[in-house]
């Protein structure tokens, strides 16, 4: 059997007798044309090897290898079993299956050292994933990711914007981020109770060192954690006022008001000072 003679995703699924699970955040995306939007939207090239998380019935799947990808899926849910070995079998071993944890898998021993990433991402586990990536002894060449719109919206959010936070400054910290494609909820099965949001992820050439990162961690959860104090006492316990004018930033602004750079001049101040 070839790629093109496996039936459809829907027909699939009921035949196995498949719904999603909530205790794994899954829902279905099974419109192969959207399937393709995502894999150019992740610019896959023939032969390229691509990690993907949470395969589920394979949709995406299909259009990867359709694509020439090589994949390796992670599927934590081995009810997939039943759909996914079949297409391994018709992806003539362009396709390998881990049915594992991906916030504990080995990524490197499972795609090498160069791989990049496409993903329909289980809700409950995106954000530690993203972290765990961009900030992990193994790193991605890029990220084609699906989340939450809000999640989405709080990745690529600008200083100043209600969405503004943390998991701004430390993603665009490391990374380019954008959202490339808003999906509503009715693209999926069951359908979600939010739209959802492909965000194409490309790391810097040249990030901030490890043990920059690993301070800038400790000084946005200090600074957004208290987001509605001035920065004088919600990073007090860095260093407060003095802290803020050693770097130029006046203490009485308040942590949404900063940019990443700005944040990164404060975490470089505070590993200075731990030498």
């Amino acid at each position: 059997m070839s790629l093109t003679d496996l039936p459809p995703l829907g027909e699939a699924l009921k035949a196995a007798g498949l719904q999603a699970d909530k205790s794994f955040g899954q829902h279905f995306l099974l419109d192969l044309n959207l399937c393709r939007k995502i894999v150019r939207i992740a610019e896959v090239a023939n032969g390229e090897t691509v990690l993907e998380i949470g395969p589920g019935p394979g949709g995406l799947t299909r259009t990867l290898l359709a694509a020439g990808a090589r994949v390796v899926a992670i599927e934590q849910d081995r009810r997939f079993a039943a759909l996914l070995e079949p297409l391994a079998e018709a992806a003539e071993g362009r396709l390998k299956i881990v049915y594992a944890d991906a916030l504990t898998a080995d990524e490197a021993a499972l795609a090498g050292a160069y791989a990049s990433i496409v993903a329909n991402l289980p809700y409950n586990v995106g954000t530690p994933l993203l972290i765990k990536w961009l900030t992990g002894v193994w790193r991605p060449a890029r990220l084609t990711l699906m989340y939450q719109l809000e999640v989405a919206s709080r990745i690529v959010a600008a200083p100043g914007s209600a969405d503004y936070g943390r998991l701004a400054v430390i993603v665009q910290a490391l990374a380019e981020a954008r959202i490339a494609l808003k999906l509503p909820a009715r693209a999926f099965t069951p359908p979600p109770k939010v739209d959802s949001a492909v965000v194409r992820i490309d790391p810097r050439a040249d990030p901030p060192a490890d043990a920059l990162i690993e301070v800038l961690q400790r000084v946005t959860a200090a600074a957004f954690g208290q987001r509605r104090k001035m920065l004088r006492s919600s990073l007090k316990p860095l260093g407060g006022a003095a802290l803020c004018e050693a770097v130029g930033i006046a203490p009485d602004r308040r942590a949404e008001t900063l940019s990443v750079d700005a944040f990164l001049a404060l975490a470089a101040h505070v590993a200075s000072d731990r030498r």
